[in-house]
């Protein structure tokens, strides 16, 4: 194997377009893939549609990845969404923009995207090593150090020019997703910033969540109170389950609960049922409903209000006799009510597993890493694109527009750095 060679470990979204990129550059680049084939978690993404990018303008895309966001200004203004859709077109693989400025193929099939890379890549002349596991990497120098290959699980040497680094993160380990990259990344001194689940579901305390099992709510508000103070909220799509709350919302607040957890601290998410309305349209709203339906039983008059399995609760949580009748109803009772529909606690007592996790938190931390390049500071010939980076963000292509910007930026450094 020639001194030529780029390695690309991975064969996710990232390392799949690193693979091409530096290939189409001329480097002879071989991807090493832990799978029996590339892309598994690929093909599983959006729910089997594949949301790989968002319309949205830059300054509001980077603004969902929180303050590391910056790190990715250089590869977004290298290869942005119009270039991802315009990239997938030339493949043949035609998208449309839904709800959220989110981006899916036109035909709503993620396999669509995996076998156009794949075929992408075949063409432009990447040798791929399936079930090759990356056991180190081989470095040599000590006070200038370079990477000079990558030795898989048997034991086989496989020297190159540069190595990339594009194992993803830890969640869905079946894909293959097993956190490899950290492991191969401190190796060879780099900083791991601890990892921990992202767009994760919650677990919350009491049986509420149970009882409303499969209940989705839209256009809701949820509210995240860290020790009683108010540290994030969401507003849209949020899902009951039989262990607490998944859904649009959820999964974006939940970064910052996993943390707030982990450091031991107290955390409610409060639900406002009735977003649209202030408390004192709210409570106009009630009087009129009391007055118009006025010989309604209670639990009857909450159906004008309220999804049917959200009754039992509401009036458990209220304490409002289910059989009282509209013109009984007192104003305290009423106050309760209306505090109840703008402010319906649940405990969050813990979160799902990483491997249930939609993407990783935490990852080689990026101040170790040139954002024009995706090169290492520490280690020449040694680059890093997509998840094992510290990089993460919000639900609606985002993630996936970085894995493939970042892979696009390190292929592309890599092949340059061939000479």
């Amino acid at each position: 194997m020639t001194r030529r060679t780029v390695i690309v470990v991975g064969g996710g979204a990232a390392g799949l377009m690193a693979a091409g990129q530096a290939a189409g550059l001329g480097a002879d680049v071989l991807l090493l893939e832990k799978m029996p084939t590339p892309g598994r978690k690929l093909r599983i993404t959006g729910k089997g549609r594949c949301n790989l990018t968002n319309i949205a303008p830059m300054p509001d895309f980077l603004a969902h990845f929180g303050p590391n966001g910056r790190f990715l200004r250089p590869a977004f203004h290298e290869f942005f969404a119009p270039d991802l859709i315009a990239f997938f077109e030339m493949l043949d693989v035609h998208t449309v923009a839904e709800r959220g400025g989110r981006v899916f193929t036109a035909r709503g099939d993620a396999d669509e995207i995996v076998d156009g890379l794949l075929q992408w890549t075949h063409t432009s002349g990447v040798r791929t090593l399936a079930e090759s596991p990356a056991e180190r990497l081989l470095v040599e120098g000590k006070k200038t150090r370079r990477v000079v290959g990558v030795q898989t699980a048997d034991g086989e040497p496989h020297r190159a020019r540069a190595v990339i680094l594009a194992t993803g993160g830890a969640s869905y380990p079946a894909t293959g997703s097993t956190g490899d990259g950290y492991r191969l990344a401190e190796s060879v001194g780099h900083t791991v910033i601890p990892i921990r689940p992202a767009l994760v579901p919650l677990v919350t305390a009491g049986d509420a969540a149970r009882r409303l099992q499969g209940l989705s709510l839209t256009n809701v508000t949820a509210r995240v109170l860290v020790d009683e103070a108010k540290q994030a909220e969401q507003f849209g799509e949020m899902l009951f389950t039989h262990f607490g709350v998944s859904g649009p919302i959820i999964l974006t607040l939940s970064k910052g609960i996993v943390d707030a957890l982990h450091a031991g601290r107290r955390v409610i998410l409060s639900i406002d049922l009735k977003p649209a309305l202030d408390d004192r349209k709210l409570d106009a709203r009630l009087l009129r409903d009391l007055d118009t339906y006025g010989k309604r039983r209670f639990s009857t008059l909450l159906k004008e209000l309220l999804p049917q399995k959200l009754i039992p609760v509401c009036i458990d949580e209220t304490g409002i006799p289910a059989e009282k009748v509209g013109h009984q109803i007192t104003a305290e009772e009423r106050r309760r009510l209306r505090t109840w529909l703008k402010d319906f606690r649940l405990v969050v007592t813990g979160h799902r597993p990483l491997a249930q996790a939609i993407i990783t938190a935490g990852g080689v931390d990026v101040r170790e890493v040139d954002p024009h390049t995706m090169a290492s500071r520490l280690v020449g010939g040694l680059y890093f694109a997509g998840e094992v980076l510290d990089i993460d963000a919000d639900t609606g292509g985002y993630n996936l527009q970085a894995a493939f910007s970042t892979g696009w930026l390190a292929g592309r450094a890599a092949a340059g750095s061939q000479g």
